[in-house]
């Protein structure tokens, strides 16, 4: 396990290929979950450091555009290759100030550079289309161009792997970006954007602007008018408000925001497999994510011994500080998270369910929570409707698929869902009827840089990843050629 070094991050916001340190600005502390440390002191960005930040971007624009698309596939290489050399440094900064294990941490590092990788060999192939006017006139011409300035507002929960997949497609269409990281966890998008600017990147293609308030700095920018594109990954009510802000200017958003997975268990299933899958939808990124299995659906006919032997499973992780060897199940982002898991656990256990395993926090420093498996839990249980965004496991029975379905699709939310069944026709029809974005048949884990990722109703609008996500950030023209 490398020792924590914060030599690499940059102390300060990045405008027009300058790092500012700002030192005369009231500090932006950002702090170790597991131990409640200060990790280092940051500039608390005021409104007019967003603005000076969309300026540089918006003179950046034109020249970044017109680079060869070679050109910028070339700094994401650059960059792909910079960031697997500084891995363990750049996982362990993770680790301290967002609390993943490291080995996960790692993890997320090799996922952020396959966006890299991904982008540069799409941002190169990016096409339009001609043919003759059906009056036999002219050419049609359609062609494809940058749809501008972005605006990135990463969150906390996966630092790097969210700023890579919106930071990569700019890079590779062409558009100038000011990127707005979370408060709690901006060490990993400094370091990131410093590999960038050691990769080639042009000065004003990327900014970087750290702050206590989000609000503060994003309302000015969307205002703005030269703002052309927001990628915001977060909660539902934050992805509302922006999408609201966005319409004055007719702003286009890519949102992807809250979910509330349900892990549909079929008694024709494995149990083994069914409690490895769900262990590991759960469990990811300590179950803070957006993907998280939140509802833990079985049929009757095996929800006892799968609740069982789920707690078991869930038994053997070790609950610890993400840097130390072992640890399975880091803190969460800080306390008030863990008041809002027990709250609702709280809520559950009240309502009649039963605490396998966990169900309350863990005393002393920092903000752990341990593994919670609860069973029986009752269908108006708020955490059937709000997510948990922790290590906890509620287990609702069904009687049957029309059950099952319902169950799952009761719910105002729709990113991503699972299925566990030995059937192949029943995946597929259960597919096609849950009202989601990504589906995991017989997998509780479905992230991959290849893949379209977003979902439907108050979970978002728009795709990032895969081949979809270069979309976003350009726009169609039409130009029309007559023939005389």
């Amino acid at each position: 396990m490398p020792e924590l070094d914060l030599g690499g991050v940059p102390r300060a916001i990045l405008i027009d290929g300058v790092w500012e340190d700002l030192r005369h600005r009231p500090g932006l502390a950002v702090e170790n979950p597991a131990t409640g440390e200060v990790l280092a002191e940051l500039p608390d960005a005021a409104p007019e450091d967003g603005l000076r930040a969309l300026d540089a971007a918006h003179r950046a624009q034109p020249g970044f555009a017109a680079l060869a698309p070679a050109e910028r596939s070339a700094i994401l290489l650059r960059a792909h290759a910079l960031l697997l050399e500084s891995k363990e440094e750049l996982a362990a900064i993770m680790t301290a100030e967002m609390g993943k294990p490291f080995k996960e941490a790692c993890g997320e590092v090799d996922y952020s550079a396959g966006y890299l990788q991904w982008y540069a060999q799409e941002g190169v192939r990016v096409q339009g289309s001609h043919g003759q006017s059906p009056s036999g006139r002219g050419q049609i011409l359609l062609t494809r161009e940058p749809v501008g300035v972005s605006l990135l507002i990463t969150p906390w929960n996966f630092p790097l792997a969210m700023g890579a997949r919106k930071i990569a497609p700019a890079v590779a269409t062409g558009c100038a970006v000011v990127v707005k990281p979370a408060a709690k966890t901006p060490l990993t998008m400094l370091f990131l954007a410093r590999i960038f600017q050691e990769a080639g990147l042009p000065a004003g293609a990327l900014n970087v602007v750290t702050t206590s308030s989000s609000r503060a700095i994003t309302e000015p920018l969307l205002a703005d008018g030269r703002v052309r594109h927001l990628s915001f990954t977060g909660s539902t009510p934050v992805g509302k408000l922006l999408h609201g802000q966005c319409s004055a200017h007719m702003v286009r958003t890519s949102l992807e925001l809250g979910g509330n997975a349900p892990f549909i268990v079929f008694e024709d299933v494995d149990l083994d497999r069914a409690v490895a899958e769900a262990t590991a939808a759960k469990m990811r990124n300590m179950g803070e994510a957006c993907t998280a299995a939140n509802r833990i659906l079985v049929q009757e006919g095996i929800a006892e011994e799968f609740a069982e032997r789920l707690a078991a499973r869930f038994a053997e992780m070790t609950v610890g500080d993400g840097l130390e060897e072992g640890t399975d199940i880091g803190p969460m982002i800080d306390r008030g998270a863990v008041a809002n898991i027990q709250a609702l656990v709280d809520d559950a256990i009240g309502k009649g369910a039963e605490a396998l395993i966990g169900g309350s926090g863990v005393e002393g420093p920092g903000s752990f929570y341990p593994p919670t498996v609860l069973r029986n839990v009752p269908r108006d249980a708020r955490m059937l409707d709000e997510e948990v965004f922790g290590p906890v496991a509620p287990i609702v029975t069904f009687a049957d698929e029309e059950d099952a379905i319902a169950l799952a699709n009761d719910t105002e939310y729709g990113l991503a869902g699972y299925l566990m069944t030995d059937d192949l026709v029943r995946a597929m029809r259960v597919s096609r009827r849950l009202e989601i974005g990504m589906v995991g048949i017989n997998s509780g884990i479905i992230s991959d840089v290849a893949a379209p990722l977003g979902g439907v109703k108050s979970s978002g609008i728009g795709r990032e990843g895969g081949v979809l996500g270069i979309d976003e950030f350009l726009e169609y023209k039409y130009t029309f050629i007559p023939h005389e």
